[in-house]
């Protein structure tokens, strides 16, 4: 009787309990029913029937989402979910989407404040805490070397697919375009140099110049690194929480990133519309493709032959790669694809080292959409250029992108600083403004993950081991 008691009483004790199977049975079911919602809105909307039933359909869908998104808890679910639903909120309420742009500028001005204090507090303990001067001279010698390389190869692609697709060949120039053109300002080979070297470090940090805070940093942590240790460590030890502090910060940082990333795609979408892409899709299919292409036959076998795990890389880059092609800024992603870096194994004074030098130098994405629009003027306004014509283009490009990082719509800038000399019609460079955010998206992600790379690669040049193997 007894026995029987106990029994009675450990039953009263523990309930039932909910099987977690069912729990994640119901939540991929409702993922499964967002996901037809959504497509039969998209259906509904490109037909054109009962477009009110699309609209409700799609977000529907959306509602249905939140709790799969809810559970992942993770950036990239989240950054991809506020793109959908700022894309969806562009084309349904395009007047509420444009004015949701502050959003994503306050969330570009947090990052801009923890910039330069990550740089700087990175590079000054790697060497002066670390005793990596001697390292430095050969990182900046690889880093340059893999910048140059990389970015030839997006020239010399760029080209080529825009020659195969022609996609500029039978665009009618319209007789006016209502746009401003961008200030053209085209500097020397001296001016590149002269640009690298501040001379005024609070000047540098106040217009956002990253790479001569790079260059503030590496001068004043070889200075600290030759001083004695007495004198050396106390603010080595400050530097070092500084940064730590910079990096949490950069944690607080990021949970707005999905909410400015969704509302930078519904200013972008709201403001420029879907059907003035139409003109220019041929283009930007080719930009998008060639995009993928370069990732396939460049990126990987590179972090092949570095013996990068590549999907280990992969795993590391995507949400940076993510946060830059929302925000259309590699700076927005700056902070985090430092982060993520580190801890993907490469030591934190190469990371804040070679990302901020890739910033100026390593724009792979935007030297390749370069040499795509410039020819894509060029068959626009009715030019057969030589192949002599385009190598001589393509070197002038290539010099005249490395002096224009930081600078908005800074490859319209470089376009316009070529055209005259190529005799490309202003109004096929203006033509590109109705359409360049939308490429200017991928050119940014491919912008950041080139940076990541280059990172990476420097790192296992230099025989650090264990990249990629971090938990």
């Amino acid at each position: 009787m007894e026995a029987l008691n106990n029994q009675e009483l450990s039953l009263q004790r523990k309930p039932e309990s909910p099987d977690p199977r069912s729990g994640a049975a119901l939540l991929r079911a409702l993922t499964f029913a967002a996901g037809l919602l959504f497509a039969a809105g998209l259906l509904a909307g490109l037909l054109n029937t009962r477009a009110e039933a699309g609209v409700a359909l799609r977000w529907t869908g959306f509602g249905l989402f939140v709790p799969f998104a809810w559970r992942r808890r993770s950036l990239l679910v989240w950054t991809f979910f506020a793109m959908l639903a700022g894309a969806e909120l562009g084309v349904d309420a395009p007047q509420l989407a444009t004015q949701t742009h502050f959003i994503a500028e306050i969330f570009l001005r947090l990052i801009r404040m923890i910039v330069a204090p990550l740089i700087f507090g990175g590079i000054v303990t790697g060497i002066a805490g670390h005793g990596e001067l001697k390292g430095v001279g050969r990182v900046a010698i690889k880093s340059i070397v893999f910048f140059e390389v990389v970015t030839t190869l997006g020239l010399i692609l760029g080209a080529v697919a825009i020659n195969l697709t022609k996609a500029g060949v039978g665009v009618v120039l319209p007789a006016s375009i209502q746009a401003a053109a961008p200030i053209a300002h085209q500097a020397g080979w001296q001016g590149v140099l002269l640009n690298i070297f501040p001379e005024n470090i609070a000047q540098a940090v106040a217009q956002n110049q990253i790479l001569q805070v790079a260059v503030f940093a590496l001068l004043f942590g070889s200075a600290l690194a030759t001083l004695p240790e007495a004198k050396r460590a106390p603010l080595v030890s400050v530097l070092q929480s500084l940064t730590e502090t910079m990096f949490r910060l950069t944690r607080f940082i990021m949970y707005c990133a999905p909410v400015a990333a969704g509302a930078a795609l519904a200013y972008t979408v709201g403001s420029m519309g879907l059907a003035t892409m139409l003109p220019l899709l041929k283009l930007a299919a080719t930009c998008y493709g060639t995009l993928v292409i370069f990732v396939v036959f460049v990126f990987v076998p590179i972090l092949m032959v570095a013996r990068v795990p590549v999907w280990k890389f992969a795993m590391a880059v995507t949400e940076p790669a993510a946060i830059g092609f929302a925000t259309t800024s590699s700076e927005a992603a700056l902070p985090l694809a430092m982060e993520r870096m580190e801890e993907f194994g490469v030591p934190r004074w190469i990371v804040s080292f070679v990302i901020p030098m890739g910033y100026s130098f390593n724009l792979t994405g935007s030297t390749l959409y370069l040499a795509m629009a410039a020819l894509f003027a060029a068959q626009a306004g009715g030019l057969h250029l030589t192949v002599m014509q385009q190598i001589v283009l393509l070197a002038t490009l290539a010099l005249s992108s490395k002096g224009i990082a930081g600078v908005p719509r800074a490859t319209l800038v470089v376009l316009m600083g070529v055209a005259g000399s190529f005799q490309i019609p202003t109004a096929a460079v203006l033509m590109l403004l109705g359409v360049d955010t939308l490429m200017d998206m991928g050119r940014t992600g491919l912008n950041v993950v080139g940076n990541c790379m280059a990172a990476a690669v420097v790192a296992k040049w230099e025989g650090v081991q264990g990249i990629g193997n971090r938990e």
